[in-house]
């Protein structure tokens, strides 16, 4: 190091043709960068430079050591310019779990995947709760409330539950108007693969304090089977926005009891062990899913908000009538 050190005030004094610019730019006295070129001749046994009380010139030897150095520091350059990209361009194994029902992230995943194609993402989509240090992810996706203290975490988004039917099914059925009403349908439930327990519906209790129960017509951990079931008519559901949004805008399915629910937004957060600094990869595929969830969460909420309105719009003109 000290050697190349001298290559460098030495490269620098060659480009100058004189000592006290040199000496200027790196905080040293004109004495000091002198002495370094002696040092640096003495060590060669050659002489770099003629001096004179006015110039300094490059000898032949002079000459030829620096387009050797000027080599050497071009590829010392090179070199920290390959290792500053490889530590700021996101690269190598990212594993990940994730919710199994996957809709979600999957626009932020492939604009992921497009931009940083050195990364290897290994996901690991679940119900269940992984230990995100034990497992040896890097990252988890979860939500509610989060507990475990020796995460970092970064909320990404929220989601709200809705209760829907097939335009078929609500012909067929009638739509609901009160919680109640529901006693008298075919409900389509979700059971939590971790506990075993049913989902509760976002509903208000009864007049005795009681939540309501229920018909269990059908029950599944599954969000795919019930979406398909309740498209083709098969029942009511309650389901997270994002996954019957499309369907929601597109009139396949309709929103009941919007005014009943009693629900507040449920958090989305990324979750990765404190213990780890940020690396380049984990914090672009933050950015990436923040950026898609985020977005997501906020065309839902004015998606909902428009439903709604329209809903208690069409029961006024109903009444008025």
């Amino acid at each position: 190091m000290d050697n190349l050190g001298s290559i460098g005030v030495f490269v620098r004094v060659a480009e100058k043709l004189g000592f006290s610019t040199v000496a200027r730019e790196l905080g040293l006295s004109p004495s000091a960068v002198g002495k370094a070129i002696c040092r640096l001749e003495d060590r060669l046994g050659v002489r770099l430079f003629h001096r004179s009380t006015r110039t300094l010139a490059l000898t032949a030897d002079g000459e030829r050591f620096l387009e050797r150095c000027l080599r050497i520091m071009a590829e010392v350059e090179a070199a920290e310019l390959e290792m500053t990209n490889a530590s700021e361009t996101p690269h190598g194994k990212l594993r990940v779990s994730l919710p199994k029902y996957s809709s979600l992230f999957q626009p932020a995943i492939a604009r992921f995947m497009q931009r940083y194609p050195d990364v290897e993402l290994d996901l690991d989509f679940s119900d269940h709760i992984v230990d995100v240090i034990g497992d040896g992810f890097d990252a988890a996706i979860r939500t509610g409330t989060l507990t475990d203290s020796s995460l970092k975490r970064r909320k990404i988004g929220e989601l709200r539950r809705v209760l829907v039917g097939s335009p078929l099914y609500l012909a067929q059925h009638g739509r609901p108007q009160h919680p109640a009403d529901l006693l008298a349908h075919t409900c389509l439930h979700y059971r939590f693969p971790t506990n075993g327990r049913l989902e509760p519906w976002p509903l208000p209790p009864d007049a005795d304090g009681n939540a309501l129960e229920l018909p269990r017509s059908f029950v599944c951990n599954s969000i795919e089977m019930r979406t398909h079931l309740v498209l083709n008519g098969q029942g009511l559901a309650c389901l997270p926005d994002f996954s019957v949004a499309d369907y929601v805008q597109t009139g396949q399915l309709h929103t009941i009891l919007e005014d009943s629910i009693h629900d507040t937004p449920i958090a989305i957060w990324i979750v990765w062990p404190s213990s780890r600094d940020l690396s380049p990869k984990l914090r672009a595929f933050i950015d990436s899913i923040s950026e898609t969830a985020l977005g997501i969460s906020g065309a839902l909420a004015v998606l909902y908000d428009e439903l709604g309105q329209q809903t208690r719009s069409n029961r006024h003109h109903t009444k008025t009538r």
